[in-house]
């Protein structure tokens, strides 16, 4: 199966995230809807269903490109997918205003204060996260629909 290489990247990179999310709004709308919870997060969730699958899709099809002529393992390139993933929802969520930026910690909902530290520990264990979906999760994905 050789026509399509990006094509093929795109899907398979997309495929993770989509399930993932396609799971957690389910669960949220079993929270919200079916035990009558008030859980609202429909602003903050409107990124992550719109942007990151498309993004780990064309992530898939940049690392394929790159491939060709440079050796780095899949885990590390999707490793540093956050680095722009992050700063685009910090954005994001601070334009609707969902998050603030206070001296020392995030407001988040105008109810949550994160500190800058937690950010931090976040971030890393985001980065970890991140380097095992793609060693595992895409790297399995793209050997299936064969450009590993």
């Amino acid at each position: 199966m050789k026509p399509h290489p990006y094509l093929r990247a795109y899907m398979a990179g997309a495929l993770a995230p989509t399930v993932f999310v396609m799971l957690v709004v389910c669960g949220y709308a079993f929270i919200r809807y079916g035990l009558h919870l008030p859980f609202a997060i429909e602003k903050g969730i409107i990124f992550p269903v719109a942007f990151v699958p498309n993004l780990y899709g064309i992530w898939n099809v940049i690392y394929l490109k790159l491939h060709q002529r440079h050796w780095l393992s899949l885990g590390v390139h999707g490793a540093l997918l956050p680095i722009v993933i992050g700063p685009c929802g910090l954005a994001v969520a601070t334009w609707v205003g969902l998050l603030r930026c206070q001296a020392g910690a995030l407001i988040y909902f105008d109810t949550f204060r994160v500190p800058y530290a937690l950010v931090g520990v976040a971030f890393l264990c985001g980065l970890i996260a991140y380097y095992l979906v793609w060693k595992y999760v895409v790297g399995f994905l793209n050997a299936v629909v064969g450009i590993a």
